[in-house]
């Protein structure tokens, strides 16, 4: 007998145990039963890396500005601690500080490579700008005090720092540190007063004269400090408060501007009282009187020429009776003042001038206006002073970013006739001068210029903007308004009945574009769509061809009246109203139904005046939804057009329209659940038939059998495929439908009501689906089980669509044209479609619509959808290339366009029948490669369980593709295609707001691009490679020039001293003169510069001044040898000559026999 072995017993069951949990895992990435051809993946790990690459747009909450004039840099900080600085178009460069702090204040080092930033958080950072991206070398946080101002003179290591309790300190920028020489307000204001002087708003050394001081209160004390003697020489006072202060570049007069509006000019050695007080936007009253007071003027400068007046430039100002009049710049020049009027808050301004040195003549160009939400720069050489044509992508914002699309390897030839149809939209009147702002090197970066990328901002002004995104710039290549083509309210009784929208009822949704055939449409928020053609000639359209859509799901409510049970209705597939309404004319005119309900009438109301069309986007057609019943249209959530077909879907929460834009006629007209047929998988209430599709645009027409149509054209395409209802059972359901008609209208209204709002506050094409909540940063998503099917029903919206040519049931032998459907309950729906000859053919017969009845389910809601072929490759959809529409065609090409079917063949096309396809489907939760044409399931992936999928996009890296997903819990996802294995999962950023849900997106090559706020732009990679490169694609901020030299003093200045007067700074705040300054006032903190910012810090601004320091005084001495050489020998040449003359006088009597 043998002998029972327990231990052999449980290895087996746990060997058993383990191959059953693999072969399960196996079995969620492999369904058993499919067996699938391997295709070779070339995607691995390795091939991902997430970095920031650039950020475009104009810098959100500005707060600072500074401009070094020999580099000719621009720098701008922000409310939120960011750093935008600008050189020559195409050299830009974003930082971030870590504590978000508020930049106040920006400082350059002229020419050194260097910029000192101060923080509302009482913090001085030094940022090393020779390096592609800047780094922060130093920190200065003070403990004790706030920081107010900050002052450095050109060619100075020593910043002065005012604070709000009045005191001045002084830190050296080389090592960041503080000096024991400090300023107390105490000392500086008179010892009679009795009162703080205020903040310091104003430090600046006098230009002639480095070792005068001039500080600023803001009580309106102004006091000229002389630092050798350590006292005050002269004190200003006035009555009001002081904003700004600006030096003559004499040094004996300066400027000050109030709170009262006045501006008041004080002479150095005349303490008492201003030599002159102006007033620019005063009313000037009779009798002398001093003129009424006026806004503060928050800044002026005053900038000399050589060959005229001076030039006062001020902010603010304005009279107080000038209500609702727009900010403005004042700029006095002699006795002539313009006031030039802007278009938002003025936040800072500079003048550019000719020398960076203070004690020369200016010579101001122009003017960097730094506004609340734009950048302006005037030119002052000009007459008028016209503005700069400003080459930076700063115009994102010109109306609130409602999506964005990015496309990747755009055809070769789209990019030029974009340009030159945009170059026609461009403003005229600009300087005719260059941009001054020029500074930095751009890199011509051949790693990725090849690649031309275009992105798409959709505005809630209606506009579509297209920008050149090719290598890392952004330049804006054409702009499209989709409001033209609508009537403007010019009063509110007139008002458009947008009742589904708060404001901004032109705002875009959604765009579908094809790149090759240049075919763009637009879905609007007001639930209408506009289909365009690309045209490089002008037309004019005399009407504008519309078509009207009655798209609505009717619900009724669970309480049904006593004693009256609805009769269960058979699902019709594409039947409609048997009672047929003549079309009527364009435009439509509002109607009513009989309880005096808004019903048929469009949410905009179309021009039916004739419209001139310019070159670029042209009106094809426009479609819209119409109300029902007193019900308001919902909004579009998916839409998709194809060039090849002629045909445009769209669909929302009820349901699906498809239009065929050549005939302009409606081909399909359906609710969600007629899609499914007898194959519904919920649980359906009983529900109302829908009100008459029938539409009130021309030739558009839903027609059943026996309903009588004036042209072929307007035939439905799957009137053939019709359920015909029972007699008996219409009058049953037409008799209960009287009985609850108020309850049903009350319940969908109120749903109706309820999907609107969430759709408005969200903007999403997936907003119409169970709620989000904002928890920790991140967005939850409830979808319990128990939710009602009325609740469902509703909810089921239209989510994604593509069309494609592939196989649409299990039994087909080749592939054919169809669409795929997404709802919103994770559903894939097929429609087969039937398309007539090419030609004129075309344009004649109808195209035949009719679902397959083919379904597959996922996971949540279906987001994107696309196909491969046998190779693993993309199969991209069909399309017709780009013609010219507007010139008449030739006999010969018009009989090639009649032989020519307008379906482009794609790969799949000439594929052998034998050669299957794969669809690659992505949800919110999850993703599938389904095996066509069995349907077989042969890879799944679960992206996430606790979160969901607000983006997925098929896109192509490395001559492979792979499947990009952005997940709500900020998570950045790639899968390998066709087995979908992780390759990629980063934590990014968290979705605080819908902001970044609506605008991201992926496009091919590894790049992608999301509004990371209301103004700008950030721009990404998930490529190992562009990563890699990335230094090498940006350009380079610090580049050697030359610091001018500096104002010839003349002869007798020089003579008698008249010229600018030098300090040694070092001696009188260095540590051995001054002392240590006290260690609790101030904490430094090393910065993160890294290794290359240590040495651009030290071949940069204290290398540089160590060198010409060690310079100057090794010239020193050597012209020090060199006088005390020359004295020698002049010495020597005296003696020399002495005793000549004394030999000469000794010998000069002596005959030659006397020696």
């Amino acid at each position: 007998m043998r002998k029972f072995n327990i231990r052999k017993v449980l290895d087996g069951l746990t060997a058993g145990s383990s191959s059953a949990s693999q072969q399960q895992q196996q079995q969620q990435q492999h369904p058993p039963g499919n067996r699938e051809p391997e295709i070779q993946e070339t995607l691995q790990s390795e091939h991902f890396q997430l970095c920031k690459t650039v950020r475009h747009g104009f810098p959100y909450q500005p707060s600072a500005l500074a401009f070094d004039p020999v580099q000719k840099i621009l720098a701008v900080g922000t409310q939120t601690g960011a750093l935008r600085l600008f050189g020559r178009p195409g050299v830009e460069c974003y930082c971030q500080h870590d504590s978000g702090a508020a930049v106040i204040q920006l400082q350059f080092l002229i020419n050194e490579g260097a910029l000192v930033s101060a923080l509302a958080d009482d913090t001085l950072h030094l940022w090393n700008l020779r390096q592609k991206r800047p780094a922060i070398l130093h920190s200065l946080k003070f403990c004790r005090e706030r920081v107010t101002f900050c002052h450095l003179p050109f060619q100075s290591k020593w910043l002065y720092v005012g604070t709000e309790r009045g005191n001045i300190h002084i830190v050296n920028v080389e090592s960041f540190t503080l000096s024991g020489y400090v300023i107390m307000w105490n000392k500086a204001i008179e010892l009679s007063s009795k009162s703080h002087p205020g903040p310091v708003v104003h430090i600046s050394d006098n230009p002639m004269d480095e070792g005068k001081l001039l500080i600023g209160f803001e009580s309106g004390t102004v006091v000229l400090w002389d630092l050798k003697s350590k006292k005050a020489d002269y004190r200003y006072t006035y009555d009001e408060a002081i904003h700004s202060v600006a030096w003559h570049h004499e040094g004996k007069q300066f400027i000050c501007s109030h709170s009262d509006g006045t501006l008041t000019i004080w002479n150095v050695r005349s303490p008492a009282k201003p030599v002159q007080t102006i007033t620019p936007h005063g009313k000037q009253l009779k009798d002398g009187k001093k003129p009424e007071p006026c806004k503060p003027i928050l800044k002026v400068e005053f900038k000399t020429t050589r060959s005229g007046e001076p030039f006062i430039i001020l902010s603010g100002g304005l009279s107080y009776d000038t209500v609702g009049r727009r900010p403005c710049l004042t700029v006095m020049h002699g006795k002539s003042t313009a006031v030039l009027e802007m278009d938002y808050s003025i936040v800072d301004f500079l003048t550019l001038c000719e020398t960076p040195y203070p004690n020369d003549f200016q010579e101001p160009y122009a003017v960097v206006v730094l506004l609340e939400k734009d950048l302006v720069l005037i030119d002052l050489a000009q007459n008028g002073y016209p503005i700069f044509e400003n080459p930076y992508p700063l115009s994102i914002h010109e109306s609130p970013v409602t999506c964005c699309e990015y496309f990747a390897d755009c055809p070769v030839d789209l990019i030029p006739a974009l340009y030159s149809v945009g170059a026609r939209q461009k403003r005229q009147g600009y300087s005719k001068k260059e941009w001054p702002i020029n500074g930095g090197k751009r890199k011509n970066c051949n790693f990725i210029h090849h690649i031309l990328n275009i992105a798409f901002l959709r505005h809630a002004d209606g506009s579509v903007k297209f920008w050149d995104a090719s290598a890392i710039t952004l330049q804006v290549l054409y702009k499209l308004k989709t409001s033209k083509v609508f009537e403007k309210s010019r009063n509110k009784d007139d008002r458009p009945n947008t009742d589904i929208v708060d404001e901004d009822p032109y705002a875009i949704q959604i765009i579908s574009w094809c790149p090759e055939s240049r075919m763009l449409c637009i879905a609007g928020v007001s639930a209408h769509v506009i289909i365009y053609r690309f045209s490089k000639q002008e037309v004019i359209t005399e009407v504008i061809p519309m078509l009207e859509v009655r798209l609505l799901y009717e619900i009724n409510d669970v309480e049904t009246p006593e004693g009256e049970q609805p009769p269960p209705l058979p699902t019709p597939v594409g039947g409609s109203n048997p009672q047929p309404i003549p079309p009527q004319s364009h435009p439509s005119t509002s109607s009513s139904s009989s309880d005096g309900l808004r019903d048929n009438v469009p949410c905009l109301k179309v021009k039916n005046s004739p419209l001139k069309q310019s070159p670029g986007y042209q009106t094809e057609l426009v479609i819209q939804l119409v109300w029902v019943g007193g019900e308001p249209p919902q909004q579009i959530t998916s839409l998709a057009v194809n060039s090849s077909y002629g045909l445009v879907v769209f669909g929302n929460c009820n349901g699906i329209a498809m239009v065929d834009y050549l005939q302009k006629a409606v081909l399909l007209n359906l609710g969600t659940i007629e899609l499914y047929g007898s194959n519904d998988p919920y649980r359906r209430e009983p529900r109302s038939p829908r009100k008459s599709r029938q539409p009130s645009g021309a030739g558009l027409c839903d027609i059943s059998e026996g309903t009588v149509v004036p042209e072929d054209r307007c035939k439905s395409p799957t009137s053939g495929s019709s359920s015909p209802h029972n007699s008996d059972d219409e009058q049953k359901m037409n008799n209960f439908i009287e009985k609850v008609k108020t309850k049903s209208r009350k319940f969908s209204k109120m749903v109706a009501s309820d999907i609107a709002k969430m759709s408005r506050k969200l903007s999403l094409p997936t907003d119409l689906k169970p709620d989000l909540d904002v928890k920790d940063n991140s967005f939850s998503r409830s979808r319990s089980s128990s939710v009602t099917s009325i609740d469902k029903e509703s909810r089921e919206a239209i989510s994604a669509l593509h069309f494609c040519e592939t196989f649409t049931r299990k039994t087909d032998s080749s592939p054919s044209p169809c669409l795929w459907v997404g709802t919103t309950l994770g559903t894939v729906l097929i429609i087969a479609l039937n398309l007539p000859p090419g030609g004129e053919q075309r344009l004649l017969q109808p195209v035949i619509v009719s679902p397959s009845g083919t379904i597959l389910r996922l996971k949540g809601a279906i987001l994107r959808m696309a196909f491969l072929d046998t190779t693993g490759c993309l199969i991209p959809p069909a399309y017709e290339p780009w013609r010219e529409y507007n010139v008449p065609e030739e006999k010969d090409e018009k009989e090639k366009l009649k032989k020519r079917r307008p379906v482009s063949v794609s790969p799949s096309s000439s594929q052998e029948i034998s050669e299957n396809q794969y669809a690659v489907i992505c949800s919110e939760k999850q993703a599938k490669v389904i095996s066509l044409p069995t349907q077989n399931c042969a890879y799944k992936q679960n992206i996430t369980e606790t979160s969901f999928v607000l983006r997925g996009d098929i896109v192509a890296l490395s001559n492979s593709i792979c499947l990009a997903c952005f997940c709500a819990n900020g998570h950045i996802m790639t899968f390998s295609l066709p087995s979908l294995r992780p390759l990629l999962d980063v934590y990014y950023l968290p979705l605080t707001n819908m902001r970044i849900a609506r605008t991201f997106c992926f496009t091919n090559n590894g790049q992608a691009l999301y509004l990371v706020s209301p103004t700008e732009i950030q721009r990404l990679t998930y490529s190992q490679e562009t990563c890699e490169n990335l230094q090498e694609m940006l350009g380079e901020l610090f580049t050697p020039v030359e610091t001018p030299e500096a104002p010839n003093r003349g002869f007798f200045k020089g003579l008698f001293g008249g010229g600018a007067q030098s300090l040694d700074r070092e001696e009188l705040f260095g540590e051995s003169s001054s002392g240590k300054a006290s260690r609790s006032l101030a904490q430094h903190i090393p910065g993160p510069g890294g290794i290359e910012g240590v040495k651009g810090a030290a071949s940069g601004v204290v290398g540089e001044l160590a060198r010409a320091r060690l310079a100057l005084d090794e010239r020193g001495q050597k012209l020090g040898d060199l006088e005390e050489r020359t004295a020698a020998m002049l010495s020597s040449a005296e003696s020399f000559s002495k005793h000549a003359h004394e030999i000469m006088l000794k010998y000069k009597d002596k005959k030659w026999y006397q020696f």
